[in-house]
């Protein structure tokens, strides 16, 4: 292959294994403690470990693995009073953004968030990943709604940051219900500009969602690591 080609290549090939590796973590193949090497995940996905080590550089810096000195890398462990601390600064972020968006002269345009939360029963997806997309999309957009470009910035970087857990809430299909119950109430109070109303709907929203995700993900480690060792 020719020396460009090669160098043009190389990228797209660190954001496979980088989406592969984040997956697997996501997806619970690798959980938090679990210890590996650039040579195993280089022979597991047949790719040399460059690639491979500028793919673990990355997640390194997003703070899902850590190198450790001579011995390789390691899943870190899910830092639950970090994530605690991060819903905190979301919601104080959105219940902002909530009063905001119900003063607002003339009311913000929010159609793109009613045609898919205030359906009927018979409409509404049963696609977790789906749901668990539109989930993340109906935040945000009720921050980028009230066109405050650096609230903005800020909380889609605190969106970024717990995503890893935050997709564990649509595991479940009562979760699922439960989302579309919730949202569907929280947009008709805003557009009924019922601030209080909206605030103390989104607030209870978000906080039943952490207690949910915290409770399923330490499930899901539990669940994985007994198929792996029975003994346990």
């Amino acid at each position: 292959m020719p020396e460009s080609a090669n160098a043009h290549a190389r990228p797209k090939l660190t954001e496979r294994i980088y989406q592969q590796i984040k997956r697997d973590i996501f997806e619970f193949r690798l959980l938090p403690g679990d210890r590996f090497s650039e040579n195993e995940v280089a022979t597991r996905l047949e790719v040399s470990r460059t690639p491979v080590r500028e793919a673990l550089t990355q997640l390194q810096r997003e703070g899902y693995v850590t190198v450790l000195f001579r011995s390789g890398w390691q899943i870190n462990p899910f830092d639950f009073d970090q994530f605690d601390q991060l819903y905190d600064v979301r919601i104080v972020l959105e219940l902002a953004a909530v009063q905001k968006l119900c003063t607002m002269d003339p009311p913000p345009d929010l159609s793109g968030l009613t045609q898919f939360w205030l359906v009927s029963n018979e409409e509404r997806s049963g696609d977790e990943q789906e749901v668990c997309n539109a989930d993340e999309g109906f935040h945000c957009a009720l921050i980028a709604a009230t066109g405050n470009r650096e609230m903005t910035r800020i909380h889609r970087d605190i969106t970024d940051r717990l995503r890893i857990i935050r997709r564990i809430d649509f595991t479940q299909p009562a979760r699922i219900a439960a989302t579309y119950d919730e949202h569907s109430q929280i947009l008709r109070a805003i557009l009924a500009r019922r601030s209080e109303r909206a605030c103390t709907l989104l607030k209870a929203h978000v906080e039943a969602s952490k207690a949910e995700v915290r409770k399923i993900t330490l499930h899901k480690i539990h669940e994985t690591r007994r198929k792996q060792n029975p003994d346990i």
